[in-house]
């Protein structure tokens, strides 16, 4: 499936056609690649995989072809492009509708106790580092991150939503009850796209009047409503709030760096403050629309089982050491991961272009319902064998449309 993919999309052209001045063959870096990609996403490891290997590549040429070329840039770019390309493909007599909206969630992934990235995490039980994954609707992951396990996961959603350079255009995000807060509401109301959060305990929320002076306006909410809004600190900092916003939106700073910097002192600061009010209204609207749209929230159930059956194949592709990242260095930790990633988007590319051809028959398109349709899902893994000797031959190809 890996093969298929750099084939049909040409992913690895880059780097091929920039060893191509050398003395190494650009078929010959493919394959050489491939095997290290393989390497990394799996967890098996390099001496493995050479081991396994029929292609005659040596253990050392892989390893050469992963220091030189090899990069995070480079997995990092053919994850996109493999993306791209199964957007592009996707029929919409099938898969229906290109969507908007994103979920995100982490995964915990063992890591070795000697990297200073590596830490407690109370929700999962153990020590290590997360995984920070945006997946559309059609099971297509858009943007990765790896991440401690103290770090911001709404600074991570922000980043994810808006930096994660495929042609798919996000409006909106659906995370779980860990994922929301009234700050997150505020910076992406700034930012321009929707978060659409599942929200447990959602009766325990407590909503916020518009306006002053009208303690009796809605009577049949008056248990759940508490102070109103505070439009006077809004006004006061809009140009600042929109000047952060600005420098995330540009690149010129972090979601991470400036909550970092708003909450690095115990006085809060003013602008903080203002982004907070903005996040309280927003919820308010967000909370209104989610009880009385029954659409909306099978959206976002939807949209988080998508991710949650991302992280069940995780499981599955990263196999090798128990799962375990094992290494202490942090280039090599996210290497992994973006290997992973590649893998894991060769497997949905693949599988998109299978299941089209095969409701490309009358005969078979004709017996789905509407709620076989809706199940529809590029996300499987059945027919796929990942143990056992690893065979690369450039020569077969998979009989595939698209």
């Amino acid at each position: 499936m890996l093969k298929e993919a750099v084939l049909r999309t040409g992913c690895l052209a880059a780097a091929t056609a920039a060893a191509g001045r050398g003395d190494l063959a650009p078929a010959v870096l493919a394959e050489r690649l491939m095997l290290a990609i393989y390497a990394y996403g799996t967890n098996t490891g390099i001496r493995a995989i050479a081991g396994s290997s029929q292609s005659g590549h040596s253990e050392d040429d892989i390893r050469y072809a992963r220091r030189r070329y090899l990069t995070i840039d480079l997995a990092r770019t053919m994850a996109i492009e493999i993306a791209n390309a199964t957007f592009a493909a996707r029929a919409h007599a099938v898969w229906g509708a290109g969507s908007t909206a994103v979920a995100s969630d982490s995964t915990h992934f063992g890591a070795f106790d000697q990297n200073i990235f590596t830490e407690w995490h109370s929700r999962y039980g153990g020590r290590g580092v997360l995984i920070y994954w945006h997946v559309d609707r059609k099971s297509m992951a858009i943007h990765s991150q790896l991440l401690s396990c103290s770090a911001s996961e709404v600074a991570a959603m922000v980043e994810g939503a808006l930096r994660h350079d495929t042609t798919m255009k996000v409006e909106g995000n659906y995370v779980d009850s860990h994922g929301q807060s009234e700050i997150g509401f505020g910076i992406t109301r700034l930012l321009g796209f929707d978060l659409l959060p599942r929200i447990k305990r959602i009766n325990k929320v407590r909503l916020y009047r518009p306006a002053a002076g009208e303690p009796d306006a809605y009577p049949q909410l008056a248990p759940a409503l508490t102070r109103p809004i505070r439009w006077d600190i809004v006004a006061e900092q809009y140009d600042q709030m929109i000047k952060y916003a600005t420098a995330i939106r540009t690149r010129t700073a972090s979601a991470e760096a400036i909550l970092r910097r708003f909450t690095r002192t115990n006085a809060i600061h003013p602008t903080y403050q203002a982004m907070i009010e903005v996040g309280r209204a927003q919820r308010t609207l967000f909370v209104a629309r989610y009880l009385r749209d029954r659409d909306l929230q099978r959206e976002i159930n939807e949209g988080l089982n998508v991710v949650e059956s991302w992280n069940r194949a995780n499981s599955v592709i990263f196999f090798g050491k128990g799962g375990d990242i094992a290494t202490n260095r942090r280039d090599e930790q996210e290497l992994s991961v973006l290997c992973l990633r590649v893998l894991q988007a060769a497997l949905v590319y693949v599988n998109t272009l299978m299941v089209q051809d095969v409701l490309a028959d009358d005969d078979w398109a004709d017996q789905l319902t509407d709620a076989d349709r809706r199940g529809l899902t590029p996300l499987f893994w059945t027919h796929v064998a990942p143990y056992g000797e690893v065979k690369l031959d450039m020569t077969s190809r998979l009989v595939l449309g698209g």
